[in-house]
């Protein structure tokens, strides 16, 4: 009866997600949408340094394609949710790029921040215990940072909350 009581006030006031959004509620909305920004980041990460070692590329090299992958993979796990939703991939693009845009930049930011400012990280090989030590780290980090940026946008009804329109 309380989860169904629930779900009708939920139905009779939303407006925008700003009800079922307040609270503990909010932050979990927000962690899922930067647990889902962090896959395609670690993703695309770690392939990029993969494939820049493999090359053997320099650091910055290394560096600039694992941003470009990140932010791919990013991207390409939300076109799938947005596009097995229904729309067209035109729109799930544009739905994709509003969505995050913001959230894979900042996870960005400070995950490369990270790795680019810990004493030897950008000189540890994949074989390396430091390596990825430190991405882990790096990627906790861009984690706690980025929830709240996210927490944030959706509660004014950008970034993910886009794409939470799209699953109902």
């Amino acid at each position: 009866m309380r989860h169904e009581a629930h779900h009708a006030h939920t139905r009779t006031t939303h407006q925008g997600h700003q009800d079922e959004e307040s609270g503990a509620s909010a932050w979990a909305v927000a962690a899922r949408a930067t647990l889902h920004c962090l896959t395609g980041c670690a993703i695309g990460e770690v392939l990029g340094m993969v494939i820049g070692t493999a090359l053997g590329w320099g650091n910055v090299q290394t560096l600039v394609l694992a941003i470009v992958l990140a932010f791919f993979f990013g991207y390409a796990l939300t076109l799938r949710s947005v596009v097995g939703a229904g729309l067209d991939f035109r729109t799930a693009v544009r739905v994709a790029l509003a969505a995050d845009t913001v959230s894979i930049a900042v996870m960005e930011l400070i995950d490369n921040g990270v790795i680019a400012l810990w004493p030897g990280a950008m000189d540890a090989g994949l074989s390396d215990g430091t390596f990825w030590t430190v991405l882990a780290f790096a990627l906790a980090a861009a984690f706690v940072v980025t929830t709240p940026v996210n927490k944030w946008m959706i509660g004014r009804g950008k970034g993910h909350a886009v794409v939470h329109g799209y699953h109902h």
